[in-house]
């Protein structure tokens, strides 16, 4: 049987299941294990402050207002085990950070070209990385937005400072997929990006020809306009990987990458119509993931994902699902159509899932936020490695892990590497710890060489550690040693209880620990012994 034979047999199936779905309990769709391994990404939108920020950074106090929002927004992201934030970082010819390229967004202060006070974009990349994500900073590529735009910005506008480099249409300006230059000024932003700031990733946006609506007109056929598109993926990917070759480069190409021979695109793919060779690109390595923005449901859907698990060349192939169609005024999604497709992703083996945007999910929109935190992100996940680079090799295993109080502690395995290197923290109730297992991972991309972890530390009985590098590879896991005999109280032994390995409530962990200061000399036979130290 075809490859193509046997994804469409899988589409069938996973069509049929969708009848079915909604008859379906929450639990039983729990049957799928959750994957150590994953991405599950939101786009956080700045343009017109949709999705961050509300208030205008214009005084010391609407500046903390406005990091507070992000705070909270973070936060919440976090409790539901998001590890991937993509911020939008250039909207249309503006920025948030203060480039030397590019003026000011007026989503921070109101007014284009007005400096908020504080670096937005480093204050996100900190407080995503405090809560153990990654932030991909998501550029804007093709478009610049309205003509009234481009001229409030006066003098410092691209198209005063680069005008060969721009043109208008259907009342917007764009830059010039096939000019001299374009390429090179792209790609000139993004490694203003990387060289100032230790974003995880770059995810170019609107990396394609604007739609046949907008009567752009650029001369060559269909081949050299995919050819223009494809000489700034790879201009941006050269400038990037020779500088930091483990940041992420991601593009949100159209969701349907091109006609199948039993379901077609409707005229709207990344290949033929905006001229996007996504899968060409994943081929050569030029971008290391994709986030193909597959707003559609059934058969718009399903085929067309499988297409893509086909076609990633061993990258991550991360669905972008269009979530803002569960609000009443977007659209009529319901829940059970973001399930399905969510279930359909996971079964896939895809890569992970993406919502589209930020504030549909963190608003818990027809209980999306809910169903995620508790049927399909319970635990956190790690990353996809970066398989397909040359640098595969795991960092060495920490050492001298020891547990005072809450406090864990390790020494770090390379010294003058804390910008390279990050920890996974784990527990369980059996020794060792099995740090293959999702539902073991307590705190991912750790920066310390410690870690508090608060009441953990009672619910757990054993813990592990490994160091990780930027490119994903794990090292193997620094065990925690069971070497002091610990007493065991008398009342400790309870059938009704959760019992640990030992015997013991898990709950009462920290109290056997403190009890057993004072039980010196008392024997423990036929309990296992752990030193806390």
């Amino acid at each position: 049987m075809s490859s193509f034979s046997l994804y469409i047999n899988r589409c069938i199936l996973i069509l049929t299941l969708c009848l079915s779905f909604s008859t379906l309990s929450a639990q039983e769709w729990m049957g799928v294990e959750m994957p150590k391994q994953e991405v599950r990404a939101v786009w956080l939108t700045t343009v017109k402050s949709l999705d961050w920020p509300k208030a205008k950074a214009t005084s010391a106090s609407g500046i903390e207002r406005q990091k507070q929002e992000l705070r909270t927004i973070l936060d919440k992201l976090q409790r539901a085990n998001i590890n991937t934030v993509i911020l939008q970082t250039r909207l249309r010819g503006t920025m948030i950070y203060p480039s030397k390229l590019e003026p000011w967004d007026e989503c921070l202060t109101g007014k284009y070209g007005q400096n908020p006070g504080y670096d937005p974009l480093a204050f996100a990349i900190e407080e995503c990385h405090k809560r153990g994500m990654e932030l991909h900073a998501w550029l804007v590529t093709i478009p610049l937005g309205p003509v009234a735009k481009q001229r409030a910005l006066g003098n410092q506008s691209i198209i005063k400072r680069h005008p060969e480099l721009c043109k208008m249409a259907g009342g917007e300006y764009f830059m010039i997929p096939s000019a001299k230059g374009t390429a090179d000024y792209v790609a000139s932003l993004c490694r203003e990006i990387v060289e100032n700031y230790d974003v995880d990733g770059i995810s170019l946006d609107y990396v394609r020809y604007p739609e046949t609506t907008y009567g752009f007109k650029d001369a060559g056929s269909a081949q050299q306009k995919r050819d223009n598109i494809t000489r700034i993926v790879q201009r941006i990917h050269d400038e990037v990987k020779s500088r930091k070759p483990w940041v992420k480069l991601s593009s949100s190409p159209i969701g349907k990458f091109k006609d199948l021979s039993r379901y077609k695109a409707g005229g709207w793919n990344a290949y033929s119509a905006v001229y996007q060779d996504a899968q060409g690109w994943l081929r050569d390595n030029l971008q290391d993931m994709l986030f193909p923005m597959m707003y559609f449901l059934g058969n718009n859907f399903y085929p067309f994902l499988y297409d893509w698990q086909e076609h990633a060349y061993g990258h991550p192939v991360v669905p972008g699902l269009g979530i803002y169609f569960l609000d009443p005024r977007e659209g009529k999604w319901t829940l059970n159509d973001v399930r399905a497709q969510m279930h359909s992703a996971r079964k896939a083996d895809i890569g992970g899932v993406a919502f589209f945007r930020s504030d549909f999910f963190t608003r818990n929109c027809k209980g999306l936020y809910d169903c995620s935190q508790s049927e399909f992100f319970a635990y956190p996940a790690l990353t996809p490695r970066m398989t397909w680079m040359d640098d595969t090799i795991a960092p060495p295993t920490p050492s001298c892990l020891k547990l005072d109080g809450s406090l864990l502690s390790w020494n770090a395995p390379i010294a003058n590497e804390s910008s390279y290197i990050y920890y996974n923290v784990y527990g369980a109730n059996v020794h060792p710890v099995d740090v293959s297992r999702a539902e073991n991972l307590l705190k991912t991309r750790v920066t310390a060489s410690q870690l508090d972890l608060g009441m953990m530390a009672s619910k757990k009985q054993y813990f592990a550690v490994t160091a990780c590098d930027r490119f994903g590879n794990e090292s193997p896991a620094l065990q925690e040693e069971v070497s002091i005999n610990l007493p065991l109280p008398t009342d400790a032994w309870n059938p009704t209880s959760r019992l640990g390995v030992n015997g013991t409530r898990t709950d009462d962990r920290m109290q056997l620990l403190k009890q057993s200061k004072s039980a010196k000399g008392k024997s423990s036979k036929g309990k296992r012994s752990r030193s806390r130290k």
